[in-house]
């Protein structure tokens, strides 16, 4: 399993990224965070190492037009405990 996220300003630019990145590669949204009322917003995907990447790249390419993308990470084989920071069942 691979972790994706995706920290961009905005939530249309998010939203935008998040479809390219569903739309992309087989991968499955985990977690979403907003702060600053919304305007930073960071997506988590997981999937295999390729579809991850392939995603981020999508959603990369989607949001920036829209809004600044502050950041982006792939963690491949990520640690168990990184995995509890996610209300998921992963």
């Amino acid at each position: 399993m691979t972790l994706g996220l995706l920290e961009v300003e905005g939530l249309v630019a998010a939203i935008e990224g998040l479809d390219a990145m569903l739309k992309a590669a087989d991968v499955r949204l985990v977690h979403t965070e907003e702060r600053l009322g919304g305007r930073l917003v960071t997506i988590v995907v997981v999937g295999t190492v390729s579809a991850v990447s392939a995603a981020i790249e999508a959603g990369k390419a989607a949001a920036s037009p829209l809004g600044k993308v502050y950041g982006d990470e792939v963690i491949a084989n990520p640690h168990s405990e990184v995995m509890k920071f996610f209300d998921t069942d992963i």
